[in-house]
């Protein structure tokens, strides 16, 4: 037979393009849009809301570098929309993205009119279901809703070491650095948006097998004959036929073989990077909020999420968010985890910072959600100190989970599940995963990278996957949902299941009862300059842990002996100021001139409020006479009393 893979191939890319992706919504029309610029720093909904809004129109440029504009939305249900039960109607929101990566550049947050947020508005995730901003499908329903608009330059660009005027405010510049392009009520077409999930999952399998299998050729022809039996001049009416003609090849089972895969939903949010603190609040509410709304909408959705320290900001910040994730974690679907305060440095702390990591961030997830944390989730860090795995176990964790090793230079690490051993002979059970990156869309060629690289085969046969857009990019969406469900059980792919990781580290832990040990640091071959950059965000951190442990021993005495009472609430804050800052692109000096210029103030009142404290205690301990005050600071018991002057 003529082989006319090539053609055929290039038949199908030109259909999803020319035929699938423009029908996948049916018709649109444009809202009415009208905006009001932000003078300066963000500002509450309240306050916006009671602001001068002017008529904006698509194609106008809006915000500067690190500005925000509110949008309000208006319009009504035209007449015949939303008849059809194989539609849906959404407002799509363009902001002027970039397809170059998902975060890192303009993002916007939907409010209800009644001031309640709805869900993000990210460059792979820019629809809004009208059911969601209280509108009706009925014709001359009104709609009204609010987009709360950040525009966040893209830093790094194509290259993160490039100097730029953008880390900064003050150089950033004042020309607006995005243009609206699109804000309009759609009908989306389910069919044919389950057409297309069909297809990217079929073709992209398809690419990842040898050309010399049956399978992929099988898969090359029904995909051909879903280009025949759709009718171009009415997709939306033949979409159906195409998605019977791919029916039989989705589903053919995976082999007993196939590798099977842990899909946990997951966003890493660096808690500062490229954008300082401030705009990382925005952030996580934002991806948090689309979490939420896909759960509502799919009931199969799980997401895991780090950081004690991001669920507080939403907790102060965004209360009515922070309530609804608490009925979802409730139900287990949304899982904190990793018990840390923040994803840290994991060499420059101290060991009582690293500590304090655990106790602040199991503290406040017992407190406000009644669990405990058994796994470290370090996916990002520059390397893990050999103290880890004794700290870990220390606080109650049982696993390890981490992504970075992937990344070295040289040395490959032997395996993906292990012992990792810590200098005093603990050890924890950890995992990095074989697809290499904690920002997968599952696609075909990631899972098959998954089952090609893992290292334990033949011992052990199971991964996980953290899928969704991180850093500003939105978190999981529905079209990653699609692609779980369709390889949850097909043939050349592996298998996969949406789970939480304790129910992967329970699995792995079952198939290997007696895994590798690594013993000792885990150093990342890259990254390596970061442990000589900004000096004084270094040197901040290590004057704020002494000082701490300095006024943690003076309150504590003068407490005993009933002259104050212990400032826990104080110290708490400031020991939280200090864990914040030593976030893996805090402490290690990566971040723009902005989150370090953040540091140095933050360091400086820490220092501040801490002499304070500690003068107070001196002074009540003074008050008592000639009295003399011996500390044994050190971890271990001592004998004797040493005398200074």
């Amino acid at each position: 037979m003529h082989d006319n893979t090539a053609l055929v191939e290039a038949r199908i890319d030109r259909f999803v393009l020319d035929r699938i992706t423009p029908n996948i919504y049916r018709r649109a029309a444009p809202l009415t849009v009208e905006a009001w610029e932000v003078p300066d720093e963000p500002v509450p909904f309240a306050e916006a809301v009671r602001q001068q809004f002017v008529p904006f129109a698509p194609g106008t440029p809006w915000s500067r570098p690190w500005g925000t504009t509110w949008f309000r939305v208006t319009g009504v249900v035209p007449e015949g929309w939303g008849a059809d039960p194989a539609t849906a109607l959404e407002a799509v929101v363009d902001l002027g993205f970039s397809t170059r990566q998902p975060g890192f550049q303009a993002e916007g947050l939907v409010w209800r009119r009644d001031g309640t947020l709805v869900k993000a508005i990210e460059p792979y995730n820019g629809y809004v279901p009208l059911a969601l901003v209280g509108g009706s499908a009925s014709p001359g329903a009104p709609i009204e809703f609010f987009v709360e608009a950040a525009s966040n330059p893209d830093v790094g660009g194509n290259f993160f070491y490039l100097e730029t005027p953008m880390g900064d405010k003050a150089t950033a510049g004042t020309a607006p650095i995005y243009t609206l392009r699109t804000l309009d009520l759609a009908e989306r077409d389910t069919v044919v948006w389950e057409l297309d999930r069909d297809i990217w999952t079929l073709l992209g399998l398809m690419r990842t097998l040898d050309p010399g299998t049956p399978r992929r050729h099988e898969i090359l022809r029904a995909l051909e004959r879903a280009c025949e039996v759709v009718d171009h001049d009415d997709v939306a009416g033949s979409a159906v036929l195409g998605r019977e003609a791919l029916a039989g090849v989705l589903a053919s089972p995976a082999a007993a073989s196939a590798h099977r895969v842990v899909a946990t939903g997951h966003a890493h949010i660096d808690s500062a990077w490229l954008w300082p603190v401030r705009e990382t609040q925005r952030k996580v509410a934002r991806t948090f909020s689309n979490v939420v709304a896909l759960m509502d909408e799919d009931p199969d959705f799980v997401f895991a999420a780090s950081s004690a320290q991001q669920y507080a900001w939403v907790k102060e910040r965004y209360p009515d968010l922070f309530a609804r994730m608490k009925e979802k974690i409730a139900e287990g679907r949304f899982v904190p985890v990793g018990g840390m305060w923040v994803e840290s440095d994991t060499n420059m702390p101290g060991g009582e910072a690293l500590a304090r990591q655990f106790v602040a961030g199991h503290a406040f997830f017992r407190r406000e959600f009644g669990i405990e944390c058994d796994e470290v989730w370090l996916p990002d860090s520059f390397g893990y100190t050999g103290a880890m795995p004794q700290i870990a176990r220390a606080a109650g964790a049982h696993s390890f989970f981490t992504q970075k090793e992937s990344w070295n230079e040289t040395n490959r690490m032997p395996h993906h599940t292990f012992l990792w051993e810590g200098i005093d002979g603990s050890r924890v059970f950890t995992h990095f995963p074989p697809v290499d990156t904690y920002n997968s869309d599952l696609s075909a060629v990631e899972l098959a990278h998954a089952e090609r690289e893992y290292s334990e085969k033949g011992v052990s046969n199971v991964s996980i996957v953290p899928f969704g857009w991180g850093d500003g990019g939105g978190g999981p969406t529905r079209e990653m949902m699609a692609a779980a469900r369709r390889a949850a059980d097909l043939e050349g792919s592996p298998r996969v299941t949406v789970g939480t990781p304790a129910s992967f580290f329970a699995q792995a832990r079952d198939e290997m009862p007696d895994p590798a040990v690594w013993s000792g640091e885990m150093y990342l071959e890259f990254h390596r300059g970061t442990y000589t950059s900004q000096a004084r965000t270094k040197q901040g951190n290590r004057r704020s842990e002494h000082l701490l442990r300095e006024a943690e021993l003076w309150c504590a005495t003068a407490a005993v002996r009933g002259l104050l009472d212990y400032p826990h609430d104080e110290l708490d804050e400031l020991w939280q100021t200090v864990l914040l800052l030593q976030f893996h692109d805090i402490l290690p000096g990566s971040s723009i001139a902005w989150v370090h210029q953040d540091a140095e103030r933050n360091y400086a009142r820490v220092a501040e409020q801490l002499g304070a404290l500690t003068a107070r205690a001196q002074e009540v301990l003074a008050g008592q006479g000639d009295v003399a005050v011996a500390f044994n600071a050190g971890p271990v018991p001592h004998r004797g009393v040493g005398a200074s002057s």
